[in-house]
């Protein structure tokens, strides 16, 4: 078993003292970072795409004399001469002068016209690892796609990923408001800016959004448990500040009172262009649908970047949000879903465009991020990057929502709405993370080698007051005035009775944590890759009134890649894993029908066994991930089986859950000014070990076990209506039911096709804009337990003016 590698280990030697390497970094006549620009050899079928901090590198390289060609659009075209020779490296440094378009719109040259296509990230493995040499699976959603798309929202940017599905619109709620996914049969939300804590409690603006990176599977590894799920994670790519003054603006307007105005302001602030200022800023207003609602926002994100000199950059950013908004409408299943008289939401005899509420049911919240980077050039192979993060959230007003109960007899007629509210009060929920990384990138021996070291501390803290009470109980399809469920009469029934319950929430907790990950080319196509993390969480407890408790956890993770045709097609595995802290719970004591003193839960492990294929080939014309999965989470912490006396409180921890699945992600150029990108997504997902109720049934927040994302885009490159495009695609998912157990049945939310489109006519000074979402006007629902109508056919028109 040892001769063939042995013998494969020989001949990349053998390779690597026949052939040499081309790397070096491509900057601006400032200094800054180009990206994403297209580096290649004259005449040869080889090249590299410059990372975030512009660095490329070309390996097997016959030795001899080359010209490096690297161009963009809006800067000057670069050429230089380098010389080859065998078993070393010619690093350059190679800079691009600017002309009047701006560098923010630099876009890949030498045939790469994939403009949806990433391949390479900095945040997934906390490296700069290209796509087709990391194990890992993820999607990346540009820039481009989403000014295409006339994207608003990052809820809107996740319909381009395949097996991400939305089931939980924000109540922007401090701490937990935030939309929730599901992703591989597990719940997520977005937490993630770049590559750290960035919660926002509120629908995230996509001002500010430069790319959607979604990482797939359980995360711990690199990430934490507070931070991602095993389903995986989304990480939020802001825009960054450049080197010269540019800039746009733009307006929007549209259906529901859609009235949008957004600012996009880049200029450095001395001659040395040392100093680089950028702000984003969005105002959003919209009414909706319904008969009843609306949304406004502010959006804010200012970044400041220094760079002293060639080694050493400081970043200093923040995104401010405010939101003051109606509670979305949400039905939930109160009765067992047999005695309703109907198992589906499209048999549900309410009105899809009716609130079933009243003016003044809103709830203002703020969402603050801070961040601070401070990257430092040791050497040429070493890298420090010091990072600083602080999330703030707060939430002040009403949350409306609507049980469905049975009445005297199972007929639908007969049936109540009922009309509740839970509001939250002067809530808060604060996140600090400080994280310090070690990045080397050189050679031991003929073997590449590439390592990061972190050290993290997070910080979390929540001090929210939830109350709630019941307003009325009409019959569905009577003539009640549902106006009378207002902000006012809401009001005095609190003043007047008070909350019919009331739920705090405080508790506090730090995670000090040490990872390692190191990526090893054993050979030129062959590469492995070994992670670690040792994380000791602490719960402070809550006010005194219950004990804290300290966790200590080890999350390893492995990968392997074998590279058929290099830097174009190659074959992965990995096993990853994840864990949870679940904090302590009450088990049954049978004897004397009490519950038990409270028990510290067992550390909540995943694991995941995952293979595939990447692609990255014609020059970038065609990038496709396809892979399978298996993820299993044991040590689910439960509700006790006996539903009897003290056990209604009691807890066991003994479930677990299986999760396997399979996933396609195609993004494809296949001729000139034509783009595609699709997915599908299937996961099967099954509850074992578990009590009777809900044993090998599919867990009720798995979302649904089919979907599939398209979209198809076609721009004239030529002629005198050059920059006019359309779009077409949509979204396709299965059958969601989510209620799913012995005692209270199945509810199920119905399949559906949602269609949407987009023309647009884009040129240097100005781009024109239009999109219709849901243009065949799809009744659909989402749900987290319950059933929530999404929005009709809406038609927005859009025009900005580029400086």
């Amino acid at each position: 078993m040892l001769f063939p590698l042995a013998s494969c280990v020989l001949t990349t030697t053998a390779q690597a003292q026949t052939t040499g390497t081309v790397q070096g970094r491509v900057t601006s006549s400032s200094g800054g970072a180009v990206e994403a620009v297209s580096v290649g050899l004259q005449g040869q079928p080889m090249g590299d795409i410059t990372d975030e901090q512009g660095r490329f590198q070309i390996r097997r390289v016959v030795p001899g004399t080359y010209t490096l060609v690297v161009s963009a659009v809006g800067l000057k075209t670069e050429e230089q001469q380098v010389t080859v020779t065998a078993g070393q490296t010619a690093t350059l440094k190679v800079v691009l002068a600017e002309s009047a378009a701006e560098l923010k719109e630099v876009v890949v040259s030498g045939g790469r016209t994939n403009k949806f296509s990433r391949t390479n990230s900095v945040d997934v493995a906390k490296m700069p690892l290209k796509n087709v040499e990391n194990p890992q699976v993820y999607s990346t959603v540009t820039k481009e796609l989403l000014t295409e798309q006339l994207v608003f929202t990052t809820d809107d940017a996740t319909r381009n990923v395949p097996g991400i599905q939305r089931m939980w619109e924000s109540t922007d709620r401090a701490g937990d408001g935030g939309t929730y996914y599901t992703m591989r049969g597990f719940v997520t939300q977005s937490q993630l800016r770049n590559g750290l804590v960035g919660n926002v409690t509120t629908s995230i603006d996509a001002a500010n959004l430069d790319k959607l990176e979604v990482l797939k599977g359980p995360s711990g590894t690199l990430y934490g448990s507070a931070l991602s799920t095993y389903g995986g994670l989304l990480n939020r790519v802001t825009k960054k500040a450049y080197d010269n003054f540019g800039g746009e603006v733009s307006y929007a307007t549209g259906s529901y009172n859609f009235n949008r105005a957004t600012l996009d302001l880049n200029t450095p602030l001395n001659n040395a262009k040392t100093v680089l200022f950028r702000v984003n800023g969005a105002w959003n207003y919209e009414n909706s649908f319904q008969d009843i609602g609306f949304r406004r926002s502010y959006a804010l994100a200012p970044t400041l970047t220094i760079r002293p000199n060639e080694r050493l950059s400081i970043t200093l950013d923040g995104e401010f949000q405010w939101s003051t908004a109606t509670g979305r409408t949400f039905f939930f299943p109160n009765s067992p879903v047999s005695q309703l008289g109907f198992d589906r939401a499209d048999q549900v005899p309410v009105d899809y465009r009716k609130a079933y509420s009243g003016s003044g049911l809103w709830t203002a919240s703020r969402a603050t991020n801070l961040f601070g980077q401070v990257n430092y050039q040791l050497s040429p192979a070493f890298r420090s990057s010091t990072n600083f993060a602080t999330s703030r959230s707060y939430s002040d007003g009403f949350g409306p929502y609507i049980g469905l109960k049975a009445g005297a007899a199972p007929i639908a007629s007969l049936d109540t709405l009922v009309l509740s509210d839970q509001s939250t009060r002067n809530s808060r929920g604060r996140l600090v993370q400080v994280q310090q990384l070690f990045n080397g990138d050189f050679q031991l021996g003929s073997l590449r080698n590439r390592v990061v070291l972190g050290f993290d501390f997070l910080h979390v803290r929540n001090d929210q007051f939830f109350f709630g009470n019941t307003f009325a109980r009409p019959t569905i399809g009577s003539n009640y005035d549902y106006s009378q469920f207002n902000g006012a009469n809401m009001t005095q029934l609190y003043a007047k009775r008070g909350p019919g319950y009331t739920y705090p929430v405080f508790n506090e907790t730090n995670t000090y944590s040490a990872f390692l990950s190191d990526v090893l080319n054993l050979t030129e196509r062959f590469s492995v890759l070994a992670a670690v993390r040792l994380d000791r969480f602490a719960n402070k407890g809550a006010d005194g009134a219950n004990a804290g408790y300290t966790q200590t956890a080890a999350s390893p993770k492995f990968g392997a890649v074998y590279q058929l045709v290099p830097e174009q097609l190659s074959v992965f595995a990995n096993y990853q894993n994840s864990f949870a802290n679940r904090g302590t719970y009450y088990g049954y004591d049978a004897a004397t029908n009490s519950l038990t003193a409270p028990i510290t839960a067992k550390l909540e492990q995943a694991n995941q066994v995952e293979a595939g294929v990447k692609f990255d080939r014609l020059g970038g014309r065609f990038t496709a991930t396809l892979s399978v999965y298996d993820i299993r989470v044991k040590n689910i912490l439960r509700t006790d089986s006996n539903p009897a006396g003290a056990a209604l409180f009691a807890q066991v921890q003994s479930g677990e859950q299986v999760s396997r699945g399979v996933e396609v992600d195609v993004v494809a150029n296949p001729f000139t000014g034509f783009n595609v990108v699709a997915g599908f997504a299937y996961n099967h997902s099954e509850l074992t070990n578990d009590v009777a109720a809900t044993q090998g049934r599919r867990p009720s927040t798995a979302g649904s076990p089919a979907l599939a994302n398209l979209w198809l885009s076609y721009r004239l490159s030529n002629g005198p209506l050059k920059g006019l495009g359309l779009g077409a695609g949509g979204n396709y998912a299965s059958d969601n039911v989510v209620v799913n157990d012995a005692y209270n049945g199945q509810f199920t939310l119905p399949s559906y096709v949602v269609l949407n489109a987009s023309a647009f006519y884009d040129q240097p000074h100005y781009r024109l804009s239009v999109k219709v979402d849901n243009f065949t006007n799809q009744h659909y629902w989402i749900g987290y337990g319950s059933m929530n109508p999404q929005k009709l056919r809406s038609i927005v028109g859009q025009v900005a003016y580029k400086f």
